[in-house]
């Protein structure tokens, strides 16, 4: 097999790029779409209209909205396993990942912005209706750039020095991407004394998705696929390779603590605006001055997250941030009372926010690329793509669980407690998830990547 080249870091952080473009639109569906679906007194005395019933209107306990965005994740689910077998059996010229790449990315921005289009200018069903469409291909188009680029994460990162670098850089521009998606509220706020809000909203999202889209491509065109990547297409279809893939014990552990996270990060995503605006009672633009914070926060603690990492592993530093984002939650939970000034209550809980995040962002794409390359050499199958199919699927399952339950809170008629019981139920879902990814065994895996690469190593000496 002809010797790859290895990644410098000045084409890790082109990769990143692409990070930060999909995590912009994925950023505006978590941050944006309850908020302007079933919005608040703020946003209807601006003159904002209501396109699809309010309330509990499924079986007692479900909105409409988070039946359909859970249901979009749930197609979202399905599909992941189908298009990492076509990407890691795609024999295509430009390699296995790029072509997806290239081909999703403008269709994915189009169809952010058309999720936030409603047909009827007012309540319909009809809006309803096509509102459920929209997020469908949403979750279509996201799986077929998200799906192909994760899975260059390994091929990128062949050491684990290249590997813990690759997942800070794209830990780094995921954030970037998702504070630009949270200050869509603060652009659209300028935009609605000449747009209304609904026009506002839609100009600032299609302003995003543009940007976004840009930085999607660049990585697709700038990067030789070849040069870095085993191209060579792998032969198990995609029922088979997915059941290997759950098969495999320690992606087992990590897994389910993902889906756990994903639920409390989705709820910290989707309530944000709500504890700014109704509990601390701030102006809707705090939103972003604390995303910022929080942001800048976790980013210039990648560095020692880096460092950490690459002296005492991963595992134990993962635990810790489940702990902390647990207590992190706990304090949202009283966050507006006990005399406290608000704008204390916001700086606190971002900067608290800020180190697990820059942790859980940074880490467990090294652990998926760690897992994924023992499988590969003990099967002698590369199947890097449906390792990060299952990471997403565990990363959709945990949103749609989290928008299911935080919609079905949100519509409960019991005034500000109900935020505060979101932030103590993402509480819960934290602690869980550090019991769960306490069972992955991160010696063990190392110890197998050590031995492998020395066989290597005395191989080519011996040649």
């Amino acid at each position: 097999m002809e010797e790859k080249k290895l990644a410098s870091n000045g084409l890790l952080w082109v990769f990143a790029l692409g990070q930060m473009g999909w995590a912009a639109l994925s950023g505006v569906i978590s941050n944006c779409l309850v908020y302007y679906y079933m919005p608040e007194e703020d946003l209807l005395a601006q003159g904002h209209t209501i396109f699809i019933a309010q309330g509990l209107v499924f079986l007692g306990f479900l909105t409409i909205i988070g039946v359909i965005t859970a249901l979009g994740r749930l197609f979202d689910a399905v599909t992941d396993p189908w298009i990492a077998s076509l990407s890691d059996r795609c024999k295509h010229k430009l390699g296995r990942r790029i072509p997806f790449l290239r081909y999703s990315a403008i269709p994915f921005g189009i169809i952010t912005v058309l999720v936030f289009v409603s047909p009827i200018p007012e309540e319909s069903p009809v809006n309803a209706v096509f509102l459920g469409a929209m997020m469908l291909l949403f979750y279509l188009a996201m799986t077929c750039y998200c799906t192909p680029y994760n899975a260059l994460i390994p091929e990128l990162g062949r050491t684990q020095k290249l590997r813990i670098n690759v997942s800070t850089y794209i830990s780094a521009t995921y954030f970037i991407g998702t504070a630009l998606a949270y200050a869509v509220p603060t652009v659209a706020s300028m935009l609605i004394p000449s747009f209304g809000v609904a026009g506002a909203y839609r100009i600032a999202i299609a302003g995003l998705a543009l940007v976004a889209v840009i930085c999607m491509l660049i990585p697709a065109f700038a990067i030789d696929e070849h040069k870095y990547a085993d191209t060579t297409p792998s032969q198990s279809p995609a029922f088979s390779s997915l059941v290997k893939t759950f098969k495999n014990r320690e992606f087992q552990a990590f897994v389910g603590s993902d889906i756990l996270y994903w639920i409390a990060f989705t709820m910290f995503q989707t309530g944000l605006l709500f504890y700014v605006t109704q509990l601390m009672g701030l102006d809707v633009a705090w939103s972003t001055i604390l995303l910022v914070l929080m942001m800048g926060v976790a980013f210039i603690l990648y560095i020692p997250v880096n460092i950490l990492a690459k002296r005492m592993g991963k595992k134990k530093l993962i635990v810790f941030a489940f702990a902390f984002f647990a207590v992190t939650f706990g304090i949202t939970a009283f966050s507006g009372m006990v005399g406290v000034p608000l704008e204390a209550w916001g700086i606190l809980i971002a900067i608290m926010a800020s180190i697990p995040l820059a942790i859980l962002g940074v880490l467990p794409q090294a652990v998926v690329a760690d897992i994924a390359e023992v499988d590969a050499l003990d099967t002698g199958e590369a199947r890097q793509g449906m390792f990060y199919a299952a990471r997403t699927f565990a990363m959709k399952l945990g949103q749609a669980v989290s928008m299911l339950v935080f919609t079905g809170i949100i519509a409960m008629d019991i005034g500000d407690m109900k935020y505060r019981i979101t932030a103590v139920v993402a509480c819960v879902f934290c602690l869980l998830g550090a019991l769960v990814f306490a069972c992955y065994h991160e010696k063990k895996v190392l110890k197998r990547i050590e031995e492998a690469s020395e066989v290597e190593h005395f191989g080519e000496v011996g040649a």
